[in-house]
């Protein structure tokens, strides 16, 4: 598999998978980078530097076959198991997380008006 294959796979997998809009790898790459975990967004960003010296007819001759595919595979595994079930649970787990975090500055809010009034 030739890298810039590699490169639109992944690219396509970032865009089906967690909705991340660009026209290239680099692109989605920056913009949704920090939804992935770090082994993974490295690997992502060895398949964007290769892509770059791929276009290069002497430097691509210095490309590390293994380390791409290692890479390749890296990223694939891990946006092959993201699915709608994980995509709804993280949307749900945000939009609790919001929630509780306004409940609890409210009522602090309230705690301290009480205290304040000398209702406390």
């Amino acid at each position: 598999m030739q890298v810039s294959e590699m490169s639109d796979r992944i690219a396509a997998l970032l865009e089906d998978r967690l909705a991340v809009p660009g026209r290239g790898l680099e692109e989605k790459l920056r913009r949704g980078g920090r939804r992935l975990p770090r082994k993974v967004r490295a690997a992502a960003q060895v398949l964007v530097e290769a892509d770059g010296l791929a276009g290069h007819p002497k430097l691509a001759a210095t490309l590390d076959q293994g380390r791409l595919a290692a890479a390749y595979q890296t990223c694939h595994a891990h946006l092959a198991r993201i699915g709608g079930r994980e995509r709804a649970k993280t949307a749900a787990l945000g939009v609790t997380g919001t929630i509780v975090v306004r409940l609890l500055i409210v009522a602090g809010l309230g705690l301290s008006v009480a205290m304040w009034r000398g209702l406390i």
